[in-house]
């Protein structure tokens, strides 16, 4: 069997029960955290992992995991250096999608809008929480530029670890978070026979209304 045939067969058929629009809580942020919640009590390794795409003035995309920090009524943040290729893309143009795909569940939720930065005393607050080598590494790494080699790295860790030994790490200047405040929200549900459910929630005027779409 050729390796393209093997991918050929790769399939899985879904035993979930259909999903209803009467199942979702009226507002997509509470719903969003029920099905959050039933992927971190699954068992899934790191549920709030979640694919980001953007892209350029020019229209080039680009996507990588980043992790969910913080969600509520207001958006959902993630954290970065503010030098990244995404923080670059995010100020040319200041709209984006992630994608949590809980493939173990036969869900995955979508979610895009406008971009925002979050305030310096948020970005603050998570960072002295983080633990020691995570704080350092923000110093570290100045991310998405070209480097020579591994061991720059580890000395430049070194080196700062040497410095703010016994003592408060402060933020760098250039490392914040970023706050998606969402305009769409699908979630997506496998279903039997591919006849999977897809429920989109749309804001306007401040106002939900969830709609079904074909799968």
């Amino acid at each position: 069997m050729s390796e393209e045939t093997a991918i050929h067969n790769l399939r899985r058929d879904y035993d979930r029960e259909p999903l209803v629009e009467s199942d979702l809580d009226p507002d997509p942020v509470k719903q969003f955290r029920i099905w959050f919640e039933d992927a971190r009590l699954s068992g899934i390794p790191e549920p709030n992992a979640m694919t980001l795409g953007t892209a350029d003035r020019s229209g080039n995309v680009s996507c990588r995991t980043v992790l969910l920090k913080a969600y509520d009524e207001r958006g959902f943040v993630f954290f970065t250096n503010y030098g990244s290729r995404k923080a670059h893309q995010i100020a040319g143009n200041p709209r984006a999608a992630v994608l949590f795909p809980w493939v173990a569940l036969a869900r995955q939720v979508e979610i895009a809008g406008e971009v925002e930065k979050i305030s310096a005393a948020e970005s603050l607050a998570y960072f002295v929480s983080r633990p020691f080598g995570s704080r350092l590494g923000a110093w570290v790494s100045d991310q998405s530029s070209v480097i020579s080699s591994r061991q720059i790295l580890q000395a430049k860790y070194e080196e700062l670890k040497r410095r703010f030994a016994g003592g408060e790490i402060p933020k760098p200047e250039g490392w914040g978070g970023f706050r998606i405040v969402p305009e769409r929200i699908e979630f997506w549900q496998g279903g039997r026979d591919r006849l999977h459910d897809r429920l989109v929630y749309t804001k306007s005027d401040g106002v939900w209304t969830i709609s079904r779409l074909a799968p």
